[in-house]
């Protein structure tokens, strides 16, 4: 498949990240990619690409299994630990709870229409993370503030939401240009 003029691949076997430049973790079902993700022993190729600080990105379970602590989520559950965030799975609750919003992120002209659904929230980001993009969140205990929905760290990328039910392409544009 040939999108943004660069060739992309499925990875479901360790042997298909030979030759792979960039990865992407996309959204889909946190605990089952996991489990899947270990049936597969792609858990251990994984690990070993994010070690060699391979370019990576995940969209929403994508960013769950690439952060360094779940709430919220399976004890057995991976955390590949690539970007130092800790994130609550289903967040922004659940999918009656989804929602689409114009979001400006650090790197990307113009803002893009993006989807969450039962994303994951930010609730904790280290030192070395950087907050390219934030949204309002309302706590069910009451109160708000802005939480990230974009984070960068060395060679990583994540995001809350799906660019791709939106049919957005500038945050891949961004992955493929900077990492």
């Amino acid at each position: 498949m040939n999108v943004l003029e660069v060739e992309s691949v499925e990875v479901r076997l360790p042997s298909h990240l030979n030759g792979i430049t960039h990865l992407v973790i996309p959204g889909g079902e946190s605990t089952a990619i996991s489990m899947l993700l270990e049936s597969s022993s792609l858990d251990l190729s994984i690990r070993q690409y994010i070690e060699d600080r391979r370019p990576i990105f995940g969209t929403c379970a994508g960013m769950i299994l690439l952060s360094k602590e779940i709430l919220g989520g399976r004890s057995d559950q991976i955390a590949f630990g690539a970007i130092d965030i800790t994130v609550q799975r289903n967040g922004f609750g659940r999918q009656v709870e989804s929602f689409e919003t114009r979001l400006e992120v650090k790197g990307v002209a113009d803002p893009m229409d993006v989807a969450f659904i039962r994303a994951p929230v930010v609730v904790r980001t280290g030192d070395l993370v950087e907050e390219l993009a934030s949204v309002d969140y309302v706590f069910k205990e009451g109160g708000s503030r802005r939480v990230p929905v974009v984070c960068a760290q060395g060679s990583t990328l994540v995001s809350s939401f799906h660019p791709e039910v939106t049919g957005e392409t500038s945050l891949h544009r961004l992955f493929i240009e900077r990492f």
